[in-house]
């Protein structure tokens, strides 16, 4: 056995294609055999050197009229170049000397899958599963099920996958790949099915109760789907993607500790991930166990600094315990990769305003009205601020301006009711308030959290008092 057989194969390859050039040349008399032409042909092809490997190709259909195998790959190579037609001219030729190769029906379905032949491609889907056999059949399909995905036909990549499992229901490949694509084409039911049955005859295949429970994750059967994920865990202890499954699944249930107890078996199975960390994170949130979700933010972080999104996420934990000046720091770090990212300029805001710096926090929620005119939330903020800062004036302005940019929503109604009060403008005050009333009274609320003195005007309690009565006498 020789030492180096790859570099013994590469001194031939270079041998073979010094003939072939000498041939094309017209130089010293080369003898090639038919498979040395069928080497020419794939060497170019996969430099991607088509139409080199086409004058390859004919050159060889010349020297050996009656082989099957040139002309297979002549027609393989029409296809690289768009010559679809031409293709099927030749594969035509090919099947009366050899109606036995298999990619021969391949590369026929993929010309005419280019030519938009739907239904003649399916023809060959139904030849390969009625006249090949055993592994032959299998391994064509699982090629058709590639030239299906090629042209985004991805129905029939599923078809091809599903086809395969009926015939060899352990295929690892196939479970493997027919998880995604359940998923893509939305054929959960037909998943369901088809791995209740390889289960019944192969219990013990973890792959396939993973795919059962991710077909049943996709149908939002989340129960199931945990029990399912359970069960190929139980089969492979070391099944890392069945527990992140499964962990997902947890969450959608709002199970969170279940979840971090799982997504922490991941985190013992696998390399540290900064989606992990995310997750079990949020889980923590979700707890209000915020100085755990801060420590799984912070190695998220550590893992992926450039995710501004996890910088925000760790800044709310901070809000949430009115940390102000250590979310800044967070904020600040996601706001230099999103200066005008709406959600990091309202956090900034809001924690100016509860740090007094009035000026700050102006800022911010303008950034915010800015980038979405038509955000409620962010003109709301504004508001807000303006009003704690006894900018009375301008409050009237700003919730005039909320008010047209907002499709006259009538929360800035009151808002504006607010100003004038504040402002002393008792009677426009009254007015605003009363037209805002006649909209949605339940709204009154939100002013009164601002300011309960309110109700020490009689004028507005009597307002309050005369929408009561109408809502009671429409009932």
């Amino acid at each position: 056995m020789s030492k180096n057989p790859y570099g013994q194969n590469r001194d031939e390859l270079r041998e073979l294609l010094e003939q072939y050039n000498n041939l094309v040349e017209g130089k010293a008399h080369s003898f090639i055999e038919e498979e040395g032409f069928e080497r020419i042909v794939d060497y170019y092809d996969e430099k991607e050197k088509y139409n080199k490997a086409f004058e390859a190709a004919e050159l060889g259909c010349n020297q050996y009229p009656y082989s099957a195998a040139l002309l297979i790959k002549k027609a393989d190579i029409l296809i690289s170049l768009r010559k679809y037609r031409e293709s099927l001219d030749v594969l035509e030729q090919a099947e009366l000397l050899d109606a036995s190769d298999g990619s021969l029906f391949i590369i026929r379905a993929d010309a005419f899958l280019a030519l938009d032949m739907q239904e003649d491609a399916h023809k060959i889907f139904d030849y390969i599963i009625e006249y090949f056999e055993g592994d032959e059949r299998i391994d064509l399909l699982f090629e058709l099920s590639e030239v299906y995905d090629d042209y985004e036909n991805f129905e029939m990549v599923f078809d091809c996958l599903k086809i395969i499992l009926e015939l060899d229901p352990s295929n690892e490949e196939a479970l493997y790949k027919i998880c995604f694509w359940t998923d893509f084409t939305g054929r959960n039911e037909e998943g369901i099915s088809l791995h209740l049955k390889i289960i019944e005859e192969y219990p013990y295949n973890e792959l396939a109760w993973f795919n059962l429970g991710a077909a049943y994750q996709g149908l939002k059967l989340y129960e199931k789907a945990i029990d399912a994920y359970q069960y190929a865990v139980a089969i492979d202890e070391k099944f890392d993607y069945a527990y992140r499954n499964m962990g997902d699944a947890y969450i959608k249930l709002r199970k969170f500790k279940d979840a971090i107890e799982v997504l922490e078996k991941v985190l013992d199975l696998s390399r540290p991930e900064a989606l992990l960390y995310e997750a079990i994170g949020h889980c923590y949130d979700k707890l209000k166990n915020y100085s755990q979700a801060r420590n799984n933010y912070k190695k998220a972080c550590h893992l992926n600094p450039e995710d501004s999104q996890m910088h925000y996420k760790l800044a709310l934990t901070y809000m949430n315990e009115a940390a102000w000046d250590n979310a800044l720091k967070s904020l600040q770090s996601a706001l230099k990769a999103h200066v005008m990212q709406p959600e990091y300029n309202l956090a900034a805001g809001q924690c100016y305003m509860q740090l007094g710096d009035t000026d700050e926090a102006l800022t911010y929620f303008g950034n915010v009205i800015r980038v979405r005119p038509k955000n409620v939330t962010g003109w709301v903020e504004l508001l807000k601020c303006l009003y704690h800062a006894e900018f009375y004036e301008e409050g009237i302005e700003y919730a005039s301006y909320a008010y047209e940019h907002t499709d006259s929503k009538p929360i800035f109604g009151f808002y504006r009711s607010l100003f004038l009060f504040a402002a002393g403008k008792l009677k426009e005050a009254l007015v605003s308030l009363e037209n805002s009333m006649k909209v949605n009274p339940k709204l009154m609320k939100n002013i009164l959290e601002l300011n309960p003195s309110l109700l020490k005007h009689q004028q507005v309690v009597d307002l309050i008092a005369s929408h009561k009565k109408n809502i009671r006498r429409k009932k």
